[in-house]
């Protein structure tokens, strides 16, 4: 397996999604804003969403590939009867969890957002949109499982793929409340739990050549299955601690009026290269590298380990000098338009910013915690993740009433450099980071590359600046050809110095 043409495919699909994604929050920046609409629609996406990317998102495949894996390699009869059990228990547990949610909405609103009980209307709304978007977790618990069969397999593009569907619906759903004179937000509720249950069926169906899943319940439960969800916690933990660090944002956030909405908009814009330089990395490599530790191939594991890491930091580290640079560019051209005013523009940019400064390290946990996953250790990034969401509440309660909600990307971003240099030398110490001096003389030419485009990026910013402003129609179409551009760039620069070629990121 080649790791740039398997991520290639991964992120081809993602970004197609986020692309939509963009258009979506686009659609509901024109028409909401940051009004108490937005704000409580996000609380009520929120948590689904959340849940959509600890699962979709590589955390659910931590936990499930290297077990997957080990039944694969044992026999297909043992393979078949460990996925069927987990997919049995996975639907009793999700059916439970959703069901006393439904039950305890109001306690869980308040619980994520308790600065929303200052306003009753804005609480009200969370409540009601976050009973009609939950059910959601448990298609894309499921699509996650489904997913991850897929993704066994070496097949990454169906289970890309299938978040477009998401989007899709919620474009609809926006543009049907628009012109019906519907409650946007409402509506965009119920299009959360609708895109669910189509994706669920598209990848049961796509995923049939593999799999005939058969739900079976049983009062005994193999020890394999317990060592499964044993590890699905703490890997949730784990691999998913940049989601919690924003749910953790949100929490705090919500005492500000707009902060939820400035921040989902953040969000949105920086995750984009996190999907591509974390979470697709990461998920193509992580099947390769479980079966090359469990096959005891040392020297598949350094060449999967530092291909990995070199990947990541190729995508990861323009992306973070783009965002720093542009950040007021990018949201300006983006969301812009409407109800999102040019103080929006300025809270969130200013947000943007600031997880720029992070961009590397979010991407890099999720590549250094698969080095655990792979072997089937899920305490120690648990405990890493944790010890990095604990030192972002820190953080963020103890200055937020001095610099407001800020702060939160701010304690984001140093709680998750914090958490890469202590991977780094855990793995040191355990002699299990087997880097090579290739890694570290490509990083240096990343980095020049990096520099090059950044400064193309700056001039022409100042030299365009007044085709980038807030009133100017064309905006978007400017911004799209000066980053494209600077993207360019960057590309030749990394070619001219050996950095893209593909033969150099084969696995085997």
């Amino acid at each position: 397996m080649n790791l740039i043409s398997s991520a290639s495919i991964f992120s081809f699909f993602t970004l197609i999604s986020r692309i939509l994604g963009y258009i979506r929050d686009i659609l509901i920046a024109i028409f909401l804003g940051a009004s108490v609409f937005a704000d409580a629609f996000f609380v009520a996406f929120r948590l689904p969403n959340t849940f959509r990317r600890l699962f979709a998102e590589g955390t659910f495949n931590a936990a499930f590939i290297p077990s997957y894996t080990a039944a694969k390699l044992n026999n297909k009869k043992n393979w078949n009867i460990f996925a069927n059990d987990v997919l049995s228990l996975l639907l009793l547990i999700l059916i439970f969890i959703v069901t006393i949610a439904e039950i305890f909405t109001p306690y869980l609103v308040y619980l994520i957002a308790p600065g929303f009980v200052e306003n009753d209307l804005k609480f009200n709304l969370a409540v009601e949109f976050t009973r009609i978007t939950f059910p959601f977790l448990i298609f894309v618990s499921l699509s996650s499982f489904f997913s991850g069969i897929l993704n066994t397999n070496n097949k990454f593009a169906a289970a890309s793929a299938a978040p477009i569907i998401l989007n899709i619906i919620l474009i609809i759903a926006i543009l049907i409340s628009y012109y019906q004179k519907l409650n946007i937000a409402k509506q965009l509720s119920y299009g959360v739990t609708v895109a669910g249950v189509i994706q669920l069926i598209f990848l049961i169906y796509i995923s049939s050549k593999f799999y005939k899943p058969k739900i079976q319940f049983k009062f005994k439960i193999s020890n394999k299955v317990k060592f499964f969800f044993k590890k699905l916690l703490p890997s949730i933990l784990s691999s998913g601690v940049t989601q919690i660090n924003i749910l953790v944002g949100t929490i705090i956030a919500s005492f500000q009026t707009g902060a939820v909405s400035y921040l989902y908009y953040a969000d949105r814009v920086y995750q984009i290269n996190l999907a591509i330089a974390g979470i697709a990395v990461g998920t193509v490599s992580l099947p390769v590298l479980s079966k090359a530790f469990k096959t005891k191939n040392i020297l598949k594991v350094s060449n999967i380990q530092n291909r990995s890491i070199e990947l990541s930091l190729l995508l990861s580290i323009p992306a973070s000098i783009g965002l720093i640079i542009a950040s007021n560019e990018i949201v300006n051209a983006l969301f812009g338009y409407g109800s999102f005013t040019v103080k929006d523009v300025k809270m969130t940019s200013d947000a943007l910013m600031l997880f720029g400064y992070g961009v590397i390290a979010f991407a890099l946990v999720k590549i250094l915690s698969n080095f655990f996953f792979a072997r089937d250790n899920t305490k120690t990034p648990f405990y890493v993740s944790s010890f990095i969401v604990f030192i972002n509440v820190i953080i963020s309660v103890s200055f937020f009433n001095r610099i407001g909600f800020l702060i939160i990307p701010i304690a984001t971003t140093i709680s998750t450099w914090i958490g890469v240099f202590i991977y780094l030398y855990i793995l040191n110490k355990k002699k299990s980071l087997l880097l090579q001096k290739k890694l570290f003389l490509n990083s240096l030419k990343i980095i020049i590359s990096s520099i090059v485009m950044s400064f193309v990026l700056v001039m022409a910013l100042r030299n365009y600046a007044i085709y980038l402003e807030y009133d100017y129609i064309y905006k978007s179409v400017y911004l799209v050809i000066i980053v494209g551009f600077a993207g360019l760039v960057y590309l030749l620069s990394c070619y001219s110095l050996g950095l893209l070629k593909i033969k150099n990121y084969k696995t085997n």
